[in-house]
């Protein structure tokens, strides 16, 4: 038995060969392929519900932004925090010169809406007196804004709502958290994929030698396409803590770059959601912002009447009560819908003070093994069964087409040494 297999291994030597590397092919392309659907398509391609694919992870943004929001908030982060770093007197220098040109904007436009008349026919000196009046004041109003903000935050911004919110409406941005974090182990799944199916496929080569069996290759094909994957996951996240054989200390990929992974996803939260402007908009316009305007509202109220001092009888009795307390609240609401962009001067310095970057990472690198492994690990949970099927389902499609072709190829009639002679002589005639 032993020598006809080993006749028929010399006599088919490159089609036996040929099968590691196939197997090695297909380990490497089942992984790739099951990491791309995890990614990609961003929206549902194909005839819904069922006919077509959409990523894993951009078809549950919602959960997987709650998911990376639970790594950031509220064990490494808070909201009192953020705002705490927050120098009041510092951002009203940072954001003066904005918000003198936004004052002297508004109130511009909310004279023209409500009395143009009157406004055109006061002397520019009047004009500039009303304006510089209001200036003089903005300042202060910024200073009383941040220093209420900052005592009561709690109460006027969501930084959980902020995070979730900012993920799921980006689903490139809530796959790039995640393919930035486990950037080394994805190019690890694909390239354990060719090595742990090159050992399947000698595997293969060696039963193939003995027994061929039509099932055999398509049932080798499945298993590589399976296992390649299985294998590849629980290396990235086992042992959580280092296990020492020998000279060799094992432990999970994933684990073992805990330093570096925690330095790259911090600046990536940084630089991506928490940052100033983000904190900003949320703030105007997140689930308090009915609270948040109310606050600014007074501060800039107060001021309005503060100025009208003694002529605030007059103004309302030449205009009304109404259409005065309507002009108030036109200047609050322009306010409001253009602090954000009126703001932005502030980023630089709001970024180095909150240090979120740092802060982020110091913290997550110091975070137990099974913490830290769910800042990772719930990409690949989510529906993991259906890319470790897709997996064993190509695997077996290629069995099926390695069964194909060397039936196929068994079926050609071996050409015997004394027909090869032949030939070679009838060459030389030429």
């Amino acid at each position: 038995m032993f020598e006809a297999a080993w006749s028929d291994f010399q006599a088919n030597m490159w089609l036996y060969l040929s099968m590691p590397i196939t197997s090695g092919l297909v380990g490497y392309v089942t992984n790739v392929v099951a990491i791309k659907m995890m990614f990609h398509p961003l929206e549902f391609f194909g005839k819904p519900p069922f006919l077509g694919w959409q990523g894993i992870v951009p078809r549950k943004a919602g959960k997987m932004a709650t998911i990376a929001c639970n790594t950031i908030v509220p064990q490494l982060v808070s909201e009192q925090e953020i705002f705490e770093r927050l120098d009041p007197k510092q951002v009203t220098e940072e954001i003066s010169g904005p918000i003198l040109e936004l004052v002297d904007q508004i109130v511009e436009e909310v004279m023209y809406e409500y009395e143009p008349a009157l406004w055109e026919t006061l002397p520019v000196t009047a004009k500039n007196l009303i304006i510089k009046r209001v200036k003089d004041d903005a300042p202060e109003v910024v200073e009383a804004v941040m220093a209420s903000l900052r005592d009561n935050v709690t109460e006027m911004f969501d930084l959980t709502d902020m995070v979730v919110t900012t993920l799921a409406r980006d689903k490139q941005l809530i796959n790039k958290i995640f393919q930035e974090t486990g950037r080394r182990e994805f190019q690890f799944i694909g390239h354990s994929g060719f090595y742990f199916g090159f050992i399947f496929g000698v595997i293969q080569m060696v039963a193939w030698t003995f027994y061929k069996g039509d099932y055999q290759l398509p049932l080798f094909g499945l298993a590589v396409g399976y296992l390649t994957n299985f294998i590849a996951l629980k290396l990235i996240f086992r042992p959580q803590t280092p296990i020492k054989i020998g000279g060799l200390r094992i432990q999970g990929l994933f684990h073992k770059r805990q330093p570096e992974v925690s330095r790259d996803y911090a600046k990536l939260i940084a630089d991506e959601i928490v940052t100033p402007s983000n904190i900003i908009e949320a703030v105007l316009k997140g689930p308090y912002a009915d609270r948040v305007f109310h606050m600014i509202a007074k501060h800039v109220k107060r001021v309005i009447d503060a100025q009208s001092g003694m002529a605030k009888p007059f103004v309302a009795w030449t205009i009304g009560t109404k259409r005065y307390i309507d002009m108030k609240n036109l200047a609050v609401e322009r306010i409001v819908e253009k602090l954000p962009d009126t703001v932005r001067s502030v980023d630089a310095y709001a970024t180095e003070a909150m240090d979120i970057a740092n802060t982020l990472s110091g913290r997550l690198s110091d975070l137990p093994p099974d913490e830290f492994e769910e800042m990772l690990r719930p990409a690949f949970e989510e529906d993991e069964w259906i890319l470790i099927a897709v997996g064993a389902a190509l695997g077996f499609c290629v069995g099926i087409g390695q069964l194909i072709a060397f039936k196929a190829l068994a079926s050609v009639p071996a050409i015997s040494s004394e027909a090869v002679q032949q030939m070679l002589s009838l060459t030389t005639l030429f």
